[in-house]
């Protein structure tokens, strides 16, 4: 092939474009740096080939295009041959142990799937690779089932159809941390260059007798273990009044969430036809984000209505995550939030577990969520004697955290993000939305013959174990300067490492920021939870009882914000709800300052 001839101007990009030109093997992006090179567009391609995908609280995860910094046949091959070479110097029974891959119905997932197996099969490493679509669930579970050195799924979640991913699961069956992250990252950076064999996927296409298919078995065992360990009455499921809703958001999910409503006892789900088909075009949503809200729920609540169905169950593209909207008496939808659900499925979690285990020691028992999630959770453990811990934010830390438990011989029943993502039981240490999508079939079911809705059973478990009324959202920032001089101007709010004291009227008690390690209701002013330089992420205390958290996506270009205002057992919503309005109103006006920085709000 030849190299077109490069002069951009920057000495380091010429480089690393020459670099490209000669590793490259993909004809489709091989033009498409080629017309950025004639178009002469150096700010796009500087943004793509001068910095390099890096693994965040979901891997890797860009849009799918030409350059280091985007996903697409070259870095994939880079991040396979790195992802090799650390497990060959850290898993010594790599070649009997064996590797997963599974993939979702984006565009080129599959083709990413193949390499990557490809790679690992040219090394003579068992690899366990779904020759369908699947859930991500599959892959920790597949890893955990076959005891296998690690596993990746190819996805993008939720993100917009130009997007794909690359996520890995450790052998514990919980996404990588530290030092594993850190590892591959070394060791992707020292085999840039495509191996002789990489760019060969004939290994999958010709069945090599490495190359074996669990898809069956996973389906088999998966909902084998679901029946085992979270049905508690399936006989409640299968006479219910209830008619529920279902949305796979053009995702993968359909055909696993009807065998998870199966396999606990409710025979039928009423399908959003347009929508329950994998299309990775995502047609008819403008984000294929179930947790958007309404705006991603329309033609699930149409069908709802049109069918007199009065609970919708939505799964987002990969089906991890989980949404759930209840009808009310007066027609309307309420869309519960991620803490919301989060309180339910912890409700639940117990009711279930003590209906089960009526004798067991609670002391022995625990729960998880992350640190921008609710409190509900350590409510409701305080009251009833189980124990709640609390991770950084990302089911990696909660997957990992519920690891270690686990082989400590301790018992954990449920860990949740507020971002609608659960995790029942232990079968699968990372959030599963097929078999949430069970569990919450069960409860409004069992809920529905003891009398509530599940909006009612909420406002009841509020009532019991306190308010705890949450606002959450963000805005977007494409400018990462931008982002980077906001965090500044907190940190140096008052002066030189002077953080802020109030915001507005609200005066603030303490502030950690996760970013730089610092937490002032320590006497050691030390975080106890870890920090990280790679993120932006400071947490404000309020002397009203509020908690505030700002901190950058992982995944998405958005300033997140996420507040909580707790209230004693039997304290009226609307003071607290108005008190928080109030407070998120100063945090946007004081710290987020929209019109000067040029970000933009969630929309409506």
């Amino acid at each position: 092939m030849s190299i077109p001839s490069i002069n951009t101007g920057n000495t380091k990009l010429d480089h690393m474009l020459a670099e490209w030109f000669r590793l490259d093997k993909n004809e489709k992006t091989i033009a498409e740096t080629k017309a950025l090179l004639e178009k002469n567009d150096i700010r796009e391609l500087e943004s793509r080939f001068l910095v390099r995908m890096e693994f965040g609280t979901a891997g890797l995860r860009a849009r799918m295009a030409a350059g280091y910094a985007c996903m697409n046949d070259l870095t994939i091959i880079q991040s396979g041959q790195g992802l090799l070479k650390y497990l060959e110097s850290t898993v010594p029974n790599l070649r009997t142990a064996g590797f997963v891959v599974g993939y979702d119905a984006r565009h080129n997932s599959r083709r990413f799937a193949e390499l990557t197996a490809s790679i690992f099969l040219h090394a003579d490493v068992p690899v366990y690779m779904f020759r369908q679509i699947s859930p991500t669930p599959f892959v920790p579970y597949a890893v955990l089932r076959y005891k296998c050195a690690c596993g990746v799924m190819v996805t993008a979640s939720h993100n917009p159809k130009e997007d794909n991913g690359y996520k890995v699961y450790w052998g514990n069956g919980s996404q990588i941390i530290s030092p594993h992250d850190k590892g591959i990252s070394q060791n992707i950076d020292k085999h840039l260059d495509p191996f002789p064999t990489s760019w060969d996927t004939s290994p999958v296409s010709d069945n090599s007798p490495l190359l074996k298919e669990p898809f069956d078995d996973v389906m088999d065992a998966y909902f084998k273990d679901m029946d085992a360990t979270l049905c508690t009455d399936k006989e409640a499921c299968a006479r219910t009044s209830i008619k529920f809703t279902y949305t796979a958001m053009h995702g993968v999910g359909y055909e696993f969430s009807l065998k998870s409503a199966h396999t606990f006892g409710l025979s039928t789900m009423i399908p959003v036809v347009e929508q329950v088909q994998p299309d990775p075009d995502f047609p008819t949503v403008k984000f294929p984000n179930p947790e958007e809200g309404k705006s991603a729920l329309e033609l699930a609540i149409k069908t709802a209505n049109a069918n007199e169905s009065t609970v919708i169950l939505a799964n987002d593209p990969d089906a991890d995550r989980l949404a759930v909207a209840e009808k009310k008496p007066d027609g309307a939808w309420k869309v519960f939030t991620g803490n919301e659900l989060g309180a339910l499925f912890g409700w639940y979690s117990w009711y279930a577990y003590r209906k089960t285990h009526p004798d067991v020691n609670a002391d022995n028992v625990y729960m998880l969520a992350s640190t921008v999630s609710s409190k509900i959770i350590a409510a409701i453990a305080r009251k009833e004697g189980f124990h709640f811990e609390e991770t950084l934010t990302g089911f990696k830390w909660m997957g990992n955290r519920s690891d270690e438990l686990l082989r400590a011989g301790k018992t954990v029943l449920f860990a949740f993000e507020e971002a609608i993502g659960f995790m029942c039981g232990v079968k699968v240490l990372d959030k599963d939305g097929v078999s949430a999508l069970g569990v919450i079939i069960e409860m409004a079911s069992i809920l529905k013959e003891q009398g509530f809705t599940l909006q009612q059973k909420l406002e009841d478990i509020y009532m019991t174990y306190g308010l705890h009324i949450s606002r959450n959202s963000y805005f977007l920032c494409y400018d990462p300067h931008v982002i980077q001089a906001l965090f500044d101007r907190l940190r140096n709010y008052g002066g030189a490492n002077q953080y802020p004291t109030q915001c507005g009227p609200f005066q603030i008690k303490s502030i950690r920021d996760l970013t730089t390690g610092f937490d002032n209701s320590r006497p050691d002013n030390k975080a106890v939870l870890p920090s990280s330089k790679s993120s932006q992420m400071i947490t404000f205390s309020f002397t009203n009882g509020c908690i505030a958290t700002m901190r950058t996506s992982g995944t998405e270009p958005k300033i997140k914000y996420y507040t909580e205002l707790c209230g004693e057992p039997g304290k009226g919503r609307e003071e607290l709800q108005n008190e928080l309005n109030q407070l998120v109103a100063s945090i946007v006006e004081h710290f987020y300052e929209p019109e000067k920085n040029g970000i933009t709000p969630q929309a409506d």
